[in-house]
């Protein structure tokens, strides 16, 4: 599954259009991102950790001639650990759970109701009448 599949099929589960979506996984992923580069690690309870390590300094073979040896230098390198949850429906012991997707409020649905009620049925202002002896 690619970055368009993923975001279609959230948008599928959730009722949001693409175009909601595809902004809230850019800032999920920017985040996330962001808080691996200053080395913070990023917990989903059941799902697993995301988390920054450092790689040593190391020698490697160049496998076009295996008696030349590489200097590989040390690193700072993403890394994610599964969560039993995650783990668990993977190898098929658990079952995948529904989305715990919160239902809109009722404010947010009257909000609606009237942002609509008044652009169809609100009549226009009549123009301002010029003032007089002006041009």
């Amino acid at each position: 599954m690619n970055k368009a599949e993923l975001v279609s099929e959230i948008a599928r589960v959730t009722g949001q259009n693409k175009i909601q979506v595809q902004g809230a996984l850019s800032a999920f992923l920017h985040v996330l991102t962001g808080a691996l580069s200053k080395g913070e690690r990023v917990t989903l309870i059941g799902f697993g950790t995301f988390e920054r390590r450092q790689r040593q300094a190391r020698v490697g073979v160049n496998p076009q001639d295996p008696k030349q040896k590489l200097r590989i230098a040390a690193a700072k390198v993403p890394a994610f650990r599964a969560g039993q949850e995650l783990k668990d429906v993977v190898d098929g012991k658990a079952k995948l759970h529904s989305p715990e997707i919160p239902a809109p409020t009722k404010a947010k649905a009257k909000t609606k109701a009237k942002t609509s009620s008044n652009h169809a049925g609100h009549k226009k202002a009549a123009p301002k009448k010029k003032a007089k002896g002006r041009r």
